[in-house]
């Protein structure tokens, strides 16, 4: 007969085993990590070549637009996302409440400017149909860039979140189409020029390097971000995804497989 006090012992025995095969489990689930198509994908293959190394695995999940890898990330459908930079990410938390930081720099996409009617943007007729992401951070972006080359001129304090309404000088009187940045490089027949942000670009099949009649200077705050909740920030995995995306392997890839299309932000 089994005494009570050998009967307790038995009972937490198994109680501890069960709750550490579940940690067990737990652990050998892969996280899930959103990005966009493209460069951040390629990217995030490698990524998770690296991490598993770690003992890290992880599932990629691909996106064709901004909005849903953060309305994913923060309904938990995803453990983390790589696809924005920190301007965009700071106005999606601020309009939509979202919980979500960034822990670690990840690329640089230069963006681009790109036209199938001239070579140079001084050659831009006047009121040449220019096309512009309709997103408040990546449209603001552009819109610098231009004022940069000399083409417009924002009212002081526009920062980073210009829009065309704040512009107060426009040189070649430039008509302002404004739509979502994934449709741009197959509106580029219709418009004069546009702005393609470089993860579509070469989803598109054009070389930055070769197809830009002119691209934003390397010095911007545009170095996009991994990103995870809040409540995740601190938890050991995601020091392990920073670890693995900041390995030299990776550096190494993105350096030879984009080369100056992309750039590492780390």
């Amino acid at each position: 007969m089994i005494s009570k006090r050998k009967l307790l012992q038995t009972t937490l025995a198994f109680a501890l085993a069960a709750s550490f095969g579940a940690g067990a489990m737990a652990q050998d689930k892969p996280i899930k990590v959103g990005v966009t198509g493209g460069p951040h994908a390629q990217i995030f293959e490698q990524v998770k070549k690296v991490a598993e190394r770690d003992g890290l695995k992880i599932q990629v999940v691909e996106f064709s637009d901004y909005v849903q890898p953060n309305a994913a990330l923060a309904a938990g459908d995803l453990d983390a996302n790589s696809y924005q930079h920190q301007p965009y990410l700071d106005a999606q938390v601020k309009d939509r409440g979202y919980k979500l930081v960034s822990v670690g720099y990840t690329v640089n996409f230069p963006i681009g400017l790109y036209s199938k009617k001239v070579k140079k943007l001084e050659d831009l007729k006047e009121g040449a149909r220019f096309g512009i992401p309709n997103d408040p951070t990546n449209g603001g972006r552009v819109l610098l860039v231009l004022q940069d080359k000399g083409l417009i001129k924002l009212k002081p304090g526009a920062g980073l979140k210009a829009t065309p309404l704040d512009v107060v000088e426009n040189l070649k009187k430039l008509k302002f189409v404004e739509l979502d940045a994934a449709q741009l490089p197959r509106s580029l027949d219709d418009l004069d020029a546009s702005a393609i942000n470089t993860n579509f670009a070469l989803s598109a099949g054009l070389n930055p390097q070769k197809d830009a009649i002119s691209q934003e200077s390397a010095k911007s705050p545009y170095v996009n971000v991994l990103v995870v909740r809040e409540q995740d920030k601190d938890k050991p995995w995601v020091a392990k995804l920073v670890k693995a995306y900041h390995s030299d392997e990776v550096r190494n890839f993105i350096q030879t497989e984009f080369k100056g299309s992309v750039l590492a932000g780390f």
